[in-house]
């Protein structure tokens, strides 16, 4: 009972990790609700009779809707703010993935299309969901915690992969593939119900402590995201203007880019990669689902790695340039060993070679936490949704493109490739573009002789 109540009295000094907490649980639902129709994948194909490329445009109508939905989903965060929107968008995309199990009672003809437009419109409402973390962490934590914090969160993609791809894919067995789509949909509903009661911002925060209060405050924490005048009365030329200046910059295109090359590794492994193993590699779909657990494993570790060792640079004097971009680079190294799948027969060295790549990803994947160290503060939202939709237009690139690679092809030889050259162009995006990680508004302080504030991401 002691120890129960110490533990309890730790989370009430400590709300920030009760946030961190649902939101890493709130994603892994999210990138599970992203996987089912990768492990549903190879029964829709046989059941609808689809090819390797009508797969892949399947596959991609997500990445169409999360990519052109991205920065009206900054603005709608920028307005209305990241909690509220975040919480509504959590119920709609869970209703409309489990809505996808439906499409069995249809005519096969009826079934692709219905398909197509349940999973663009799950695209819809995922669309503000990493923007909104961002936001989110920027309120709850201190710069010097950040990369921490965002590691937890993005590396959930894995931990949902180790949990879900067995599992989703014994439901299928077990009970047929619309029950994917149902039980994540139920999940979903549960998990937004929860973060609608319970989220909250640090400054509106009921029983939050003051002591945990200042610290945030004091390490950079934005406390609220009450809109200021300017975002408020912002007109839709005036934010095209803004997107165009965030895209003139030579860092946050370089940042973009990078964004875009590691997501191709992300959806790779969201869509294509179980498939891989099964068509490719012969394994059953239940052994496909346990393999993939694997390098997912791999994967989270890496994503909390490089979080907590960027982290740990920062806290020793390491400047926020190399502590963000020397994971990156280690990461993006590894990550390029997937080609070497190529050249093995053995499963076992195919899940050891995939697991070093994932791990790599995980390692490298700050891009998030970069985006809350260097965004302008009264446009925090508008950047993080034009960084997402460098990363979702992969969403919609990758299934196709790796789509006519095997089926041109005959094999993914051609498509491991693709991916790994994307790993080496994340490396030299961070080497040769971004340059020096700074925020502009602390510049525009520093040279007007005004003391530049911690404030990131407001």
């Amino acid at each position: 009972m002691k120890k129960t109540g110490s533990l309890r009295r730790f989370f009430a000094e400590h709300r920030r990790y009760e946030v961190i907490a649902l939101l890493f649980i709130m994603m892994i639902v999210n990138q599970g609700d992203r996987a089912t129709l990768s492990i549903a994948g190879a029964s829709i194909s046989q059941e609808l009779g689809l090819g390797h490329a009508q797969m892949g445009w399947l596959f991609s109508a997500f990445g169409w809707a999360y990519m052109l939905l991205q920065l009206p989903g900054g603005l709608a965060i920028d307005r209305f703010g990241s909690i509220r929107v975040l919480g509504l968008a959590i119920v709609a995309w869970s209703l409309f993935t489990a809505a996808i199990g439906t499409v069995a009672l249809m005519p096969v003809g009826l079934a692709f299309l219905a398909v197509f437009v349940f999973r663009f419109l799950v695209g819809v409402a995922e669309a503000p969901c990493f923007p909104a973390n961002s936001k989110i962490v920027s309120m709850w934590f201190p710069s010097s915690e950040r990369g921490t914090a965002t590691a937890i969160f993005n590396s959930s993609q894995y931990f949902a992969a180790v949990v879900f791809t067995p599992l989703l894919a014994w439901i299928s067995t077990r009970w047929g593939w619309p029950w994917i789509f149902y039980v994540m949909g139920a999940a979903g509903v549960l998990i937004g119900v929860v973060f609608i009661l319970r989220i909250k911002a640090p400054a509106d925060h009921p029983s939050i402590e003051a002591q945990e209060l200042e610290h945030i405050r004091l390490g950079g924490a934005s406390l609220t995201e009450r809109p200021t005048a300017v975002v408020r009365k912002a007109t839709l030329g005036e934010t095209w203007k803004d997107a165009r200046a965030l895209l003139g910059q030579r860092m946050y295109l370089g940042i973009y880019i990078a964004q875009f090359c590691i997501s191709t590794m992300t959806f790779f492994f969201l869509t294509w990669f179980p498939v891989y193993l099964v068509q490719q590699r012969g394994l059953s779909l239940l052994d496909a689902g346990l393999m993939a657990a694997v390098p997912a494993i791999c994967g989270f570790i890496g994503g909390i790695s490089g979080g907590v060792i960027s982290d740990w640079m920062l806290r020793r004097g390491v400047s926020l340039t190399l502590a963000r971009k020397l994971p990156i680079f280690i990461g993006m190294l590894l990550s390029m060993s997937m080609i070497l799948c190529n050249y093995v027969d053995s499963d076992w060295l195919v899940v050891l070679f995939m697991a070093l790549a994932f791990f790599g990803k995980g390692v490298g994947a700050l891009g998030w936490a970069i985006i809350a160290d260097v965004s302008p503060k009264n446009s925090a939202g508008l950047n993080g949704a034009i960084f997402n939709t460098f990363g979702s237009t992969a969403g919609i690139v990758t299934p196709i493109v790796i789509g006519y690679l095997v089926q041109s092809m005959g094999s993914f030889n051609g498509a491991l490739i693709y991916v790994g050259l994307n790993a080496a162009g994340a490396f030299v995006s961070y080497l040769l573009i971004v340059g020096p990680l700074r925020r502009p508004d602390d510049k525009l302080q520093a040279d007007s002789g005004q003391q530049p504030t911690a404030v990131t991401a407001a």
